[in-house]
């Protein structure tokens, strides 16, 4: 089976019940396990609207989580300092996220492509909204 690591921005768009909500729940019948990492867990946790924390364990629970270790950590590390030296600017949380989806063999689906340039993560674009 296919692995494909949620990012926040995906994750967001199916706790409100957007698009990507049935596109997430669909996952499985076609053959690709959904995933995510602590990363976003925490950004989402820290976003929730007031009734959402429910909802969104119960979104949690139905995805696999990818673990972030210190290969993952010395990854992510590497990703931002080789970046740095050619003046582009990376996030920790986004080196993170790219990081546990190589780990596991999974690509990557997020709205923002632009923040995930590692030649080493295979990124599926997942417009907001849709």
């Amino acid at each position: 089976m296919a692995r494909l690591l949620l990012d926040s921005t995906v994750i967001i768009d199916a706790l409100r019940g957007r698009p990507a909500a049935t596109r997430v729940a669909g996952l499985r019948r076609s053959g690709i396990e959904p995933w995510a990492c602590a990363v976003s867990v925490e950004e989402i946790w820290r976003g929730l609207r007031p009734g959402e924390e429910s909802v969104a364990r119960r979104l949690f629970n139905g995805l696999r989580m990818a673990p972030l270790g210190m290969t993952e950590g010395a990854l992510a590390g590497s990703w931002r300092r080789s970046f740095a030296e050619r003046g582009i600017t990376l996030h920790q949380a986004d080196c993170l996220i790219a990081a546990a989806a190589r780990s596991i063999g999974a690509s990557l689906a997020t709205a923002n492509v632009d923040d995930f340039p590692m030649a080493e993560v295979t990124v599926e674009y997942w417009p907001v909204g849709q």
